[in-house]
């Protein structure tokens, strides 16, 4: 019995069980920590990990951030860079505060306070972590490997201290401001929201709105009209009325004026036809004046207001021109609320019109609209519409489907009304934003001046500030007394403390609120400096990541100015305007350096249907079900692979067929070369070593490919490209199995160990040694199972360097690659026309347009094995095999010579063309010609035989022969029967190295004709000791069905 060297191993194991070992294994050996503490501190690379929420489980998004963050992450340690991989938790903020209001059954700022802001503030701190142990178990079962014991949190006070020291230095620098404006506000959180969080995913959306036409009556009529007129304005927001303060002409806008029940109606002359319209519908009697008005005519004119609510207003109820008026959609006025609308708000603004905004935090009427009192805005609708028609105000109501704002938490509609808040001025500096993200290598490319740059070049102020609790406080003290006004900005603890002389062990609310000194501006004492009770959006604590993770500038100041920007960082595209964007802007405005140097914006996981993954549509399966069916490799694989890396969409199957497609085309050909590899070497004996240096020109082949292959995964991963360093090693494993492993199956076979069954293991080992380290990065599980078994130095394939691709034959790589495509082309004559690969064929016939001079000897050889033919002619006339099909480049060729078409295809139909230098062809005859370059054109093989295929991209042409005779039909049998006792052993789980003896009853004369003239040839290729026929097929025997025949088998094992 042979020593065994290499673990058993099954040719189908449950990876997911021999995952799991791994896992244990490393964290049983630390092994995540050795790859850490092995490299230098001074050769880091950094990515930024983006803090995800704890308070519920990670989904398939995650995973695949995960996937991308850990692949790179392992590429870059084993160039023997020291990657630390802290993982954060986004702690602050409205999905927080939602999460402990569920829980607690609370709803809203009232009875938040009436709870207590301390004890609710304590449940957010507790809430938010809730799964954090879950997330650990999904994070470790997929194979990535982040430092949970060393995380940061956005709640811990190192944390908040930096971000309060970058709102110092941004108010030091002159770029935060607080400001009242018209900003985007979600009545279900009772908080605004930032400009961005409106173009998050799913925020806009179809809803369907109530438009109204209103009648404004003028209190002065443009050019001396004795009628009464009305000024028409159309809205979708009835609900703004109450509001109004003004309305909007366009200055390029011409108006018509329609005389309707002796009142004269005002509006843009493209809005005529829907007016005459409506009439008609409506059996209204109009008639046309005839008149046409510019802006002019009516900029100024005051009328009378819809409701008296606000009658008093200085400067109110006029018209004014502004630009921003068309008349796409309405009546070409513009009813305007400066409470509500942002344009609304500057053009009363730039006429001394306060706004007025008559809503609580919930978004219902105050006591200011006293008929509304106590009604939600989107409930008033139908109340402000039967009031305009009780006051002949009303003109139509119809029905409006637009694309509207939604709370990205709450999936309500927001509303836009005047608040005050503190806003980073990032007008000031969008350009320099605009000229950092050049620096930025961004994948997919086209994100930097697409998707994000324009994004930069139409950034507004950003408010930072927030209305509610659970966050980092604004550090802003003022005084309460507008007489002695004072602003302090705090920037660290040590500030704070000096000034309050109070230990400050947490800065969250309500502890921060308490602080409160004298104002040292006061003579009299008698005023208190007195904190603003915002705290911040939790966005900017996002973007404070890089910076804040290390407590800078207060620790790590050298570490983090010697580290930023990051190396990479990745996430969904969406975060084009969020967390890309924050980053972005404190980078810029910080330390005017782009945040990170190289991005990956993948795309989004959905189901088969296109539909985003979700509980309600009960549409994906759990990823660790997944994981135990499957393990986690393949998953990785899938994502890694796929355009989703790209900023494609991925649609997965709930089913896991997409998943067990990996299992099967990818994981399992790696495994069976490794099973193969142990199968044989413990039978013979064997303990392989690592080689580079071989005689035979398969050996050399599989050995430079495998070089090749390093390389060209090393390139891909330099350019954060996963998709093309999967497809690489996807090929390299199909040459390995189906070319190199397949090809050299009798040199493991012989019984002989000799040099060249050696040198067989050996490249199997090397290659092994080689490619595994460079498939580590993104099959890390199953690299790692089969990198054990081989028991190479490293402890762990995670632990050795990424491999130095050698020196290697490039030339034989492309003559092998060349015979390789010549075979398969071959073999598909063969599966088209089902003729079976072990029935010998007589001949075949290559042509190639360059030189196939190399084809010989031993290469074709190996041509005659692979496709099973006697002969093999080269010839060098393409007239034996086919003819040359020229093919116009129609789209190429219209734009140079679109008069020239017709008579170029004629030329070609009448076959007056020919290949002349440079790649060049000429068309035509004595009388006219024309030349066309290379890329206009492309040239054809038409085969002169079925029997045929093309290859190497139209450049040559195989040709089978199909005739057999009695010879040839008696070897095909012969390779059958092998092909018969061979599946008989693999059923009878004998091992490989067994010998036997085959009994075969056959009544066919053929088959039996073919046994006795093949007798030994069937014996060496069965390890069969001897081969009887023609006995009765007893009970014991194993039947076969061959055709219209019955084959009787038995193999009866020797004993050792």
């Amino acid at each position: 019995m042979n020593m065994k060297h290499y673990p058993d191993t099954s040719s189908s194991p449950d990876f997911s069980l021999l995952e799991k070992e791994i896992i244990k294994f490393w964290q049983e050996n630390k092994i995540f920590e050795q790859s850490v503490k092995k490299r230098s501190k001074d050769h880091c690379f950094v990515f930024y990990d983006g803090p995800p929420f704890a308070n519920g489980l990670p989904h398939y998004g995650h995973l695949l951030t995960g996937f991308i963050k850990d692949a790179f992450a392992r590429y870059q340690t084993m160039l023997q860079k020291r990657v630390e991989r802290r993982f954060g938790w986004d702690c602050h903020g409205l999905p927080a505060e939602m999460g402990a209001e569920k829980e607690l059954g609370i709803s809203g700022r009232t009875e938040i306070e009436k709870f207590g802001i301390k004890k609710f503030n304590n449940h957010c701190r507790t809430s938010v972590m809730k799964f954090s142990s879950e997330w650990e178990k999904y994070v470790n079962r997929q194979a990535r490997w982040v430092d949970f014991h060393n995380d940061y949190k956005t709640m811990d006070k190192s944390f908040m201290e930096s971000v309060m020291w970058a709102f110092k230095q941004l108010y030091d620098k002159g770029l935060v401001y607080e400001s009242i404006r018209v900003v985007p506000y979600s009545w279900a959180c009772e908080t605004p929201l930032s400009n961005f969080e409106t173009r998050l995913d799913n925020a806009y959306r179809e809803k369907i709105s109530k438009a109204v036409t209103v009648a404004f009556e003028l209190l002065e009529n443009p050019k001396q009209f004795k009628q009464k007129c009305r000024l028409l304005a159309w809205t979708t927001t009835p609900w703004t009325l109450p509001s109004n303060l003004a309305l909007a002409v366009g200055e390029d806008i011409e108006y018509c004026m329609v005389l309707v029940n002796g009142e004269v109606c005002i509006f843009a002359e493209s809005y005529l036809e829907k007016f005459v319209s409506h009439c008609e519908q409506s059996n209204i009697q109009y008639e046309n004046c005839n008149t046409k008005l510019k802006a002019s005519d009516l900029a100024g004119l005051s009328y009378k207001p819809l409701f008296d609510y606000f009658k008093d207003t200085k400067n109110a109820f006029r018209v004014f021109i502004a630009d921003y008026v068309t008349a796409e959609d309405g009546t070409g006025v513009v009813h305007t609320a400066p409470g509500f609308g942002e344009e609304d708000f500057y053009l009363c603004q730039s006429h001394d019109i306060r706004a007025v905004c008559p809503i609580d935090n919930g978004g219902k009427f105050t006591a200011e609209v006293s008929d509304l009192t106590g009604v939600h805005v989107f409930d008033a609708n139908d109340t402000v519409i039967k009031k305009l028609k009780e006051q002949g105000s009303w003109f139509k109501t119809e029905q409006h489907i637009h694309n509207y704002s939604h709370c990205w938490r709450t999936d309500t509609p927001l509303i836009y009304r005047t608040m005050p808040s503190w806003y980073v001025a990032v007008t000031k500096f969008k350009g320099r934003m605009t000229e950092l993200n050049k620096r930025v290598n961004w994948m997919p490319n086209h994100i930097r001046d697409g998707q994000f740059g324009k994004w930069l070049e139409g950034a507004h102020d950003w408010s930072i500030s927030r209305n509610r609790f659970w966050g980092t406080p604004i550090p802003v003290w003022k005084s309460d007394d507008a007489k002695y006004p004072r602003v302090d900005v705090y920037g660290s603890i040590a500030e704070l403390e000096r000034d309050f002389n109070v230990k400050i062990d947490d800065l969250h609310r309500p502890f921060i609120d308490t602080l409160i000194r004298p104002n040292p501006d006061d003579p009299t004492g008698k005023s208190v400096m007195r904190r603003v009770p915002d705290v911040f959006d939790c966005w900017f604590e996002s973007g404070s990541m890089p910076f804040a993770q290390v407590h800078y500038p207060f620790e790590n100041k050298e570490w983090f100015e010697k580290n930023f920007p990051a190396d990479f960082i990745t996430e969904y595209i969406a975060q084009t305007r969020g967390w890309f964007y924050t980053l972005f802007v404190l980078s810029t405005a910080l330390f005017d350096s782009e945040p990170f140097k190289n991005c990956i914006c993948h795309g989004v996981v959905l189901d088969v249907k296109g539909q985003k993954l979700s509980k309600r549509l009960n549409n994906y399966a759990d990823p660790m079900e997944v994981f135990d069916k499957c393990g986690s490799d393949a998953l990785r694989f899938l994502m890694l692979s796929g355009s989703i890396v790209c900023g494609g969409n991925l649609l997965l199957d709930k089913e896991g067929k997409s998943i067990r497609d990996i299992l099967k085309d990818v994981i399992k050909p790696i495994w069976n070369s490794y099973h193969f590899f142990t199968m044989y070497a413990n039978a013979d004996g064997i303990r392989a070593e690592v080689c580079k240096d071989y005689q035979s020109t398969i050996d050399r082949y599989m050995i430079s490919k495998c070089f090749e292959a390093v390389e060209s995964i090393q390139a891909s991963m330099n350019n954060y490209n996963s998709q093309e360093a999967c497809k690489t090693l996807m090929n390299f494993f199909e040459v390995l199995n189906n070319w190199y492993i397949r090809r050299s199956r009798e040199r493991f076979w012989k019984n002989d160990l000799d040099q060249d069954k050696t040198d067989a293991y050996n490249v199997l080992y090397t290659v092994f040694y080689y490619i595994l380290r460079a498939a580590a990065p993104l099959l890390p599980l199953i690299t790692e199972t089969i990198w054990q078994g081989l028991e190479y130095k490293e402890t762990s394939v995670h632990l050795a360097d990424f491999p130095q691709s050698d020196r290697y034959d490039s030339e034989l790589i492309a003559k092998m690659d060349l015979v390789r495509e010549i075979c398969n082309s071959a073999l598909s004559i063969r599966n088209t026309f089902n003729m079976r690969i072990r029935q010998p064929l007589g001949s075949m016939t290559i042509y190639h347009r360059s030189s196939c001079d190399f084809l010989k000897n031993e290469y074709q050889e190996i041509i005659r094995d692979e496709v099973n033919v006697k002969e093999l002619e080269i010839v060098s006339d393409l007239k034996e095999v086919a003819s040359l099909e020229l093919k116009l480049n129609f789209p190429l060729l219209g734009k140079k010579v679109a008069d020239k078409i017709k008579k170029l295809v004629q030329y070609v139909k009448e076959e007056k063309w020919r290949q002349i230098e440079n790649e060049q062809i000429f068309l035509g005859d004595e009388t006219e010609s024309y030349t066309i370059e290379k890329g206009e054109y492309e040239l054809l093989l038409k085969a002169n035989s079925e029997y045929s295929s093309v290859f190497d991209n139209n450049k040559g042409i195989v040709v089978l022969s199909t005739e057999l005779n009695d010879e040839l039909i008696l070897e095909g049998l012969a390779r059958d029967v092998v092909r018969l006792i061979q599946e008989t052993r693999k059923q009878a789980d004998f091992h490989i190295s067994d010998r036997i003896r085959v009994i075969i009853k056959a009544e066919d004369e053929k088959i039996k004709e073919a046994i006795t003239t093949w007798n030994k040839y069937i014996k060496e290729q069965t390890l069969a000791l001897s081969l009887d026929t023609n006995k009765e097929i007893e009970a014991d025997f194993y039947s076969k069905e061959y055709q219209d025949l019955i084959v009787g088998i038995k193999l009866i094992k020797l004993q050792s």
